[in-house]
């Protein structure tokens, strides 16, 4: 089936951009906003709308399917692109990209998105989110073209197996980390909290306030949780440990305070995301390596994700080659095409790194079903709960996205009354 048109449309995301590098160096907020100058580039206020661009694929059969172009909330940070600003970049989707792509069987998925994934302007690639964006177009394309589901889309192109079950969601608080956890534990969300622990004031100067939230959701847990409840403890500390501590990040006092974040956390296991951010790639990986082998040599069983600098498919494949953390997030914006996302995820099958699909509150709902079905294709280790930071909204749409996937999926193949009799004769 054709591909007849494209067209590109300004719209909101589902949160907001930040300048993460004034956050780190002390911005104040004042309310929902910060105070003072942005000091990353392209950002007019350390905290401004975030945007999306809306893509629309049409078929010669005039059906239109819908992608969202989307960028993660600290854009132009740990070497991602820079700030995306969705009117400046329709004229591209509707000008080379529709070039490119009008006219092609929309069948083809893969190689419309590598296509896409390839495509250079001026001797640049297309920024990530027009990548991000169309090609989830391109796949829903794909399945209405092919008369299926985006999962079997994926799970053929990539040649795997998908669940068979919904993924593990991983809920986000935002800052209302006690609150908004609280309505994770009475929904049973089996990955939790985030908590956005992004300033010394939220860890605490010794790392004690951090200490004493892993207590609390430790037990409130129990007292809130339905019955036979194990959730994964899983938060993001944004490198605030190593800016507690410091390297080496092997040595003795740094190792103790993880063992006290599983202490905290027993019965249940934790896992920290982001522990330091060094400043570059290699020696980011240099900074987990150390920490991870650190931990192992103290018998210490806190687990380590991937996240700053770890951004496109080179960068996760570089900290899987080199056994850099136990969990490394795939930040589904930052890879571009949302194959490239599913390719990733595959990477670390057959290695002691899991694969957490991830991306950004910043998306919206059509990203964050797209990539429900990437997560389901690939039987991802757990699946981030977005867009936003209100969590009932970003788990309701990834959840029960898999959920009518699945027996979407069943439905298609039980056997029909005529197959059962032919099997019994």
């Amino acid at each position: 089936m054709r591909i007849e048109g494209i067209h590109a449309t300004p719209g909101y995301s589902g949160f907001f951009f930040d300048d993460q590098r004034a956050i780190k160096e002390g911005a104040v907020q004042d309310g929902f906003t910060y105070d003072g100058a942005p000091v990353t580039e392209g950002f007019d206020e350390i905290r401004q709308a975030g945007e999306t661009l809306i893509v629309d694929v049409e078929l010669e059969d005039g059906s239109v399917h819908r992608g969202d172009c989307a960028a993660v909330q600290y854009s132009g940070a740990g070497g991602r692109d820079p700030l995306f600003r969705a009117a400046e970049y329709a004229p591209v989707v509707q000008g080379p990209v529709a070039e490119e792509l009008v006219g092609r069987d929309a069948s083809d998925f893969l190689a419309n998105a590598d296509l896409l994934e390839n495509l250079q302007l001026e001797g640049d690639r297309l920024h990530t989110a027009i990548r991000y964006g169309v090609s989830q177009a391109l796949l829903a394309a794909g399945a209405r073209a092919d008369g299926t589901t985006m999962t079997d889309v994926l799970a053929d192109e990539l040649g795997t197996e998908p669940a068979t079950d919904p993924v593990p969601v991983f809920g986000q608080s935002g800052d209302d980390r006690y609150v908004n956890t609280e309505k994770m534990f009475v929904k049973g969300v089996p990955v939790l909290p985030h908590g956005l622990i992004n300033s010394v004031e939220k860890i605490g100067e010794d790392g004690a306030t951090l200490l004493e939230y892993v207590e609390w959701l430790a037990e409130r847990s129990q007292e809130l949780g339905p019955e036979e409840y194990e959730p994964r403890l899983h938060i993001d500390v944004y490198g605030m440990i190593g800016e507690i501590f410091g390297a080496p990040y092997d040595r003795d006092e740094v190792v103790d305070y993880f063992r006290a974040l599983e202490e905290a956390a027993a019965p249940y296991p934790i896992q920290i995301e982001g522990p330091m951010d060094v400043g570059d790639r290699e020696a980011q990986i240099e900074a987990m390596v150390e920490l991870r082998m650190g931990l192992a040599d103290a018998g210490v069983g806190v687990d380590i994700v991937a996240d700053e600098w770890c951004n496109t498919f080179e960068d996760v494949r570089a900290f899987v080659d080199r056994g850099a953390a136990d969990v490394v997030q795939i930040k589904t914006p930052d890879l571009g095409g949302i194959h490239r996302s599913g390719q990733a995820v595959r990477y670390c099958e057959g290695t002691d790194t899991r694969a957490y699909l991830g991306g950004t509150c910043n998306e919206t709902e059509t990203s964050a079903r797209a990539c429900a079905h990437v997560a389901l294709a690939t039987d991802a280790a757990q699946v981030l709960a977005k867009p936003g930071m209100g969590f009932d909204e970003g788990y309701m749409i990834v959840e029960n996205e898999m959920r009518r996937t699945v027996a979407r999926r069943n439905r298609a193949q039980r056997p029909t009354n005529a197959d059962e009799v032919t099997a019994d004769d």
